[in-house]
């Protein structure tokens, strides 16, 4: 996976997260599959198509948090993640 400090998509920008839809339980093979970036200030009540109950593994970049609700439109119990 890449590191907190490393978020930045192929034109140089800063990301927020990256969400990752395939896991392992080898470290040196997670991180894989379809990536979901999330840029700062990005507000998804919904996630995009085919996401939903897809994301195996996860990335914050620094200085961001990422809130997810375990159900649809922010609904449902809640929790945060940082770098």
């Amino acid at each position: 996976c890449p590191s907190p400090s490393e978020l930045r998509p192929s034109n140089g920008t800063r990301l927020c997260a990256l969400l990752y839809a395939d896991n392992s339980p080898y470290y040196e093979q997670c991180c894989a599959g379809a990536v979901l970036e999330v840029p700062p200030g990005t507000d998804m009540p919904y996630l995009p198509r085919g996401w939903a109950g897809r994301t195996s593994s996860l990335v914050v970049g620094t200085r961001c948090e990422l809130t997810v609700w375990s159900r649809r439109a922010k609904e449902g119990k809640s929790r945060r993640f940082g770098a």
